[in-house]
Parts: structure tokens; C-alpha cells; sequence
């Protein structure tokens, strides 16, 4: 047996509500659910983006307050890479960078396709890559 595809990828902040703002705004993504304080979640494609405030997350809930989800969480950067062609990584540039969004890396692999790197609110490195680069 062996996954079909990831379905959610998860990233901590400490702000969510600028988080909201960044991935809702800037990035585009059509927000899906929010629990004040707690989390919100973003549509991505065939995917959902789960964006968690590890102080909250980490704290297991108690007995009949929510779903009973497991504690998780992580401190620290964490990175999450967005698919796209070599057309759409010039205009996300453009936009990020008309938006404030100082890009990291911009380059060619050396096996081919192109990445660009740039952060969230919350430090988190984000990156736009061509799929080739891992020959897709």
C-alpha cells in the first residue's frame, strides 16, 4: 500500500490573523474554516493548507470540548512549496514583490525548472517551483 497524494499540509504561526491576511490576501486561497485563536484553514488546489497556533494545538483538549484531535505542533520555521509553471512564478513575483514580499532565492535548478523563495507573516519559508524539479 502506498498514499495516493498528500491531502494537508500544516504550518504554525503566531499570528493568525495576519496569517488570514497573507494567505487569504496576498496568496489568494479561498479560506475554508477558522476557529478564533485556534486555526484557520485554506483550499489549495486539490489540497487544504492548515495554518495552527502551536501554543493552542499543543494542548490537548479537554474531554467533549471539540473533536478529539491528538496535540501537535512545531516551533520554528517550517516550508511549504507551491506548484507552478515558469509563467506563473514570474507573475507571482511580481505580484509578491508589489505586495511587500522580499524574495529569498530566486533560481534554476541544476537537474532544470525554476524556484522562488519568500516568507509568511510568521517566518515560515514558502517557495513557488516548477513540478520538473522533482520530475513531475
Amino acid at each position: 500500500m502506498r498514499p495516493a497524494a498528500i491531502l494537508e499540509s500544516a504550518l504554525y504561526v503566531d499570528d493568525l490573523d495576519a496569517a488570514e491576511a497573507f494567505y487569504g490576501g496576498i496568496l489568494g486561497l479561498e479560506r475554508i474554516a477558522k476557529d478564533e485563536g485556534r486555526h484557520v484553514f485554506f483550499r489549495c488546489g486539490s489540497g487544504v493548507v492548515l495554518l495552527f497556533d502551536a501554543r493552542v494545538t499543543e494542548v490537548p483538549r479537554a474531554p467533549g470540548a471539540g473533536l478529539p484531535v491528538p496535540p501537535h505542533g512545531a516551533h520554528g520555521p517550517g516550508h511549504l512549496c507551491f506548484s507552478a509553471s515558469a509563467a506563473e512564478i514570474e507573475r507571482w513575483k511580481t505580484h509578491l514583490e508589489a505586495a511587500g514580499v522580499t524574495i529569498e532565492a530566486d533560481f534554476e535548478w541544476p537537474q532544470g525548472g525554476r524556484s522562488i523563495y519568500f516568507r509568511d507573516p510568521g517566518g515560515n519559508s514558502l517557495e513557488f517551483a516548477e513540478p520538473r524539479i522533482w520530475g513531475l
